[in-house]
């Protein structure tokens, strides 16, 4: 098992900037850019909310009220450029476990939910549950074969499991077409290894956001974000 983590933050690249700080700690990360988005997946109820007052449409105030309703036990990181005494008292009266103002360091707020998370829940749960392997943003289950995306299963044929799995187990290493057959295919497959470069743009249409690289004249390897 591995924490999941929902950030609201409507400025893009900041949004950006923060979720792959996130993500590479080897969290669930699923970010929003407005409060209606977010307020839609309230009942998936993350392992954490990272939450902007400062919203286009539903301010981040009625936002941690109707987190707070639907699961008072899921802690929250208030950030804000505003007044931040003012937005710090009204956030933890309110309910926010832990303020931070901008601007700041997006180290600083890898460090502060790391705390929290382990304040909340304890220093003795894992990044990930045994034959579970972590590719931000993606989960891949090998006991169950499954793939899993902000907790939803990707519907995946028999070979395209076995190639992800594959290639998440040895993250950073190069294969050739050749090599990539006889361990998904087996010695005995006969044919075209073009069925290699195939299965590869299944997997990329399917999981858009696995660095799945090409290697020019070589093969493919995968890499981590």
């Amino acid at each position: 098992m591995t924490y999941r983590i929902y950030l609201v933050e409507d400025e893009k690249s900041l949004n950006q900037v923060l979720a792959t700080y996130l993500q590479q700690e080897g969290w669930q990360v699923r970010a929003f850019l407005d409060g209606e988005s977010a307020r839609q997946a309230l009942s998936q109820q993350p392992d954490l909310w990272i939450l902007d007052i400062m919203l286009p449409d539903i301010d981040g105030y009625q936002l941690i009220r109707e987190i707070k309703a639907a699961a008072p036990e899921v802690p929250v990181i208030f950030i804000s450029a505003r007044d931040a005494d003012l937005d710090r008292v009204v956030g933890l009266e309110m309910g926010s476990d832990d303020y931070l103002p901008k601007p700041f360091l997006p180290r600083e707020l890898v460090i502060r939910a790391r705390n929290l998370l382990e304040r909340v829940y304890g220093k003795s749960m894992p990044a990930a549950s045994p034959g579970t392997v972590l590719v931000p943003p993606y989960r891949i289950d090998s006991q169950r074969r499954i793939v899993e995306h902000d907790g939803q299963a990707i519907d995946l044929t028999s070979k395209e499991f076995e190639l992800i799995a594959f290639f998440a187990a040895h993250t950073g290493q190069a294969f050739s077409r050749e090599q990539l057959l006889q361990q998904i295919w087996g010695e005995d497959y006969f044919g075209s290894d073009r069925v290699v470069d195939d299965l590869i743009r299944r997997i990329r249409k399917k999981l858009p956001d696995l660095r799945l690289e090409t290697m020019y004249g070589f093969g493919y390897r995968l890499v981590k974000p």
